[in-house]
């Protein structure tokens, strides 16, 4: 299993950057897929969230309506479009393979806690 994250870099505020994560070793479209970011000094934030077994996506209220999630189950790669980018949007930014924390309840739980797998992270810098 692995997972690969491109796309970050640096990008002023307002700005847009589209985020990768490729998958090897499993299908994503098997699994619900998280997207999660850490800025230095804090606790990691579950971002975005796809499960393609249910149709299911899922945004922290600080993204929603400014990043969208997708997958191209084809390619294995899910994606992360994120727009009206912010300063306080700056973290390393990873994907990864959520465990299923309840049968009772979607997949996607964006917990960072309950992780199968995950890349090595990509940085988004965004500048004032």
């Amino acid at each position: 299993v692995q997972l690969v994250e491109s796309g970050g870099g640096l990008v002023q505020a307002g700005g847009s950057l589209r985020l990768s994560c490729a998958a090897s070793g499993f299908n994503v479209d098997d699994y619900a897929i998280g997207w999660f970011r850490q800025a230095p000094g804090k606790e990691p934030e579950g971002v975005s969230c796809i499960s393609s077994s249910d149709s299911f996506t899922d945004y922290a209220d600080s993204v929603k309506g400014r990043f969208t999630i997708s997958s191209d189950n084809a390619k294995n790669i899910v994606y992360l479009q994120m727009n009206s980018l912010k300063p306080e949007d700056t973290a390393v930014y990873y994907c990864a393979v959520e465990s299923r924390v309840s049968w009772f309840a979607p997949y996607c739980s964006r917990d960072y806690r309950y992780l199968e797998a995950r890349g090595q992270g990509t940085l988004v810098t965004v500048s004032s």
